[in-house]
């Protein structure tokens, strides 16, 4: 008798296999649209509820992959270029003023 038990266990059932293949799609990244279309969902909300738990990194990536569309690293760039930019217009001033100073003679005793 535990020789059948054992051959039962090792078979995985038709929903075992069902939510392994949309934890994969998932996992892969497909929209969660096609995963509830396959699955026969009447709605994208049960395959959320049920499968979003499943997969934490799912949102993490997403998440990331929100972020990198974000142009933080080109706005903090660009604030850096300003920045430098300021510098190099206020030395090249400074630097015209003293070479105009230099150029003014002086006045005689």
């Amino acid at each position: 008798m535990s020789g059948s038990l054992a051959s039962t266990a090792a078979r995985p059932s038709a929903s075992h296999l069902r939510h392994g293949a949309a934890t994969l799609m998932l996992a892969a990244g497909i929209d969660v649209k096609i995963v509830s279309d396959t699955l026969g969902h009447s709605d994208t909300r049960i395959t959320r509820d049920i499968y979003q738990s499943v997969l934490p990194h799912v949102g993490k990536s997403t998440a990331e992959a929100t972020a990198k569309l974000v142009p933080l690293q080109r706005k903090a760039e660009a604030e850096e270029a300003r920045k430098a930019a300021k510098k190099a217009a206020a030395k090249a001033k400074a630097e015209a003023r003293a070479k105009k100073k230099g150029k003014r003679k002086k006045p005689k005793k």
